[in-house]
């Protein structure tokens, strides 16, 4: 079943979480608004997201509160009463997702996953699917939602807006616009085990950017405990000065503080997503997951990519053969990245910034042809 649509006069768009992914989505948006211009978005997403990207103007967000259980899609059905869109976007996995499509969004045309990929049975809440392409990166896989709608030309802009008082915040932090390391050394506190680098080693790799690069360090990330412990551990093991932020900043504080930051040293998470959306350079840190499918869309030539190598030692699989997205849940899967790789990426992107070939992202409103 294929559509070359007409631009229509209402879209919902049905991604609630993570915040990554919501950077992942966000560009989809623009490309639609870009070539449906007089086209009503309305955009069910979920309340942490909300928070860093629900004051964009010309979109309307319905906040999904999934803390509230089945008061969620009551909420949801209550804000939708009586309205119909001509399309949904159903741009997420899950059964939670999917549910509230059914019991939330009235639409003739709702457009998901193909069924090769649509994960939680999603293929049963959709009558029109996106065509099937492997071996994707999870952005081109969302950016089928707008070819599949005809549109062939992607923007890659996302514009989120940062208030004063965040922005305010980060010059406060690198003041005189110092170049500035900022490292946020966990993913979601659920992957601990798999996904988070050493503290020592961090703080290896803050020593060098300081002695080598004069850059000053800050360490961010959210207020669990786990990531206050690795932000502690982090100050205290490094031999320079480094700015402890873990637990002290809002999303859109992050996002400042990314803008303002020369470059961001991460494993697969949110802030890996949300530096490329301000154009920051990332040096990703991939083991567990394959940085081909998440990786940070426009830094990839600055990631350590020791998935391969894990594939083959945790998971005794070939990296050519293993299914897309395999990942490696093995707490020494990270401990294959050494400090050295991670400061030969840095000093080759310092270099690359001395000699004036370090580009950011694409400016607001230029586009790239798929």
């Amino acid at each position: 079943m294929s559509h070359t649509l007409q631009a229509p006069d209402s879209i919902c768009v049905l991604r609630l979480s993570a915040v990554g992914d919501v950077c992942h989505t966000l560009p989809v948006v623009r490309t639609l608004q870009a070539a449906w211009s007089g086209t009503r978005i309305t955009w069910i997403i979920g309340g942490l997201e909300a928070s860093l990207v629900g004051d964009i103007p010309g979109i309307e967000f319905i906040i999904f509160d999934k803390a509230k259980g089945r008061g969620a899609y009551r909420d949801l059905r209550r804000s939708l009463r009586g309205r119909r869109f001509e399309l949904l976007l159903h741009m997420q996995m899950s059964l939670r997702a999917s549910l509230a499509s059914l019991l939330g969004v009235r639409a003739p045309l709702k457009l998901g996953f193909d069924r090769r990929r649509a994960h939680d049975y999603q293929w049963l809440f959709t009558n029109w699917r996106i065509p099937y392409r492997p071996r994707q990166h999870v952005m081109d896989s969302l950016f089928g939602f707008a070819e599949t709608c005809g549109i062939a030309e992607r923007v890659l802009r996302w514009d989120i807006p940062i208030p004063a008082e965040a922005q305010a915040f980060a010059r406060q932090q690198i003041r005189d616009a110092k170049p500035a390391l900022v490292i946020s050394p966990c993913a979601n506190p659920r992957f601990r085990n798999w996904r988070s680098w050493l503290p020592e080693n961090y703080a290896a790799v803050a020593d060098h950017a300081m002695v080598r690069h004069g850059l000053r360090v800050l360490v961010t990330g959210g207020p669990s405990e786990i990531e206050r412990d690795y932000g502690a551990r982090i100050t205290a093991l490094a031999n320079t000065q480094v700015t402890n932020l873990v637990g002290k900043t809002s999303l859109k504080q992050l996002l400042a503080l990314l803008k303002q930051a020369t470059v961001l040293i991460s494993p697969d998470s949110g802030p890996v997503h949300m530096a490329t959306a301000v154009g920051t350079p990332v040096i990703g840190l991939y083991a567990s997951t394959n940085p081909d499918r998440a990786g940070p869309y426009l830094s990839q030539r600055w990631r350590v990519n020791r998935y391969p190598d894990a594939l083959r030692k945790f998971n005794h699989q070939d990296p050519e053969t293993a299914p897309w997205g395999t990942r490696v849940r093995d707490p020494e899967a990270m401990d294959l990245i050494s400090v050295k790789d991670v400061t030969e990426r840095l000093d080759a992107l310092m270099a690359a910034r001395a000699r004036g070939e370090l580009h950011r992202s694409a400016p607001a409103g230029e586009m790239s042809r798929s």
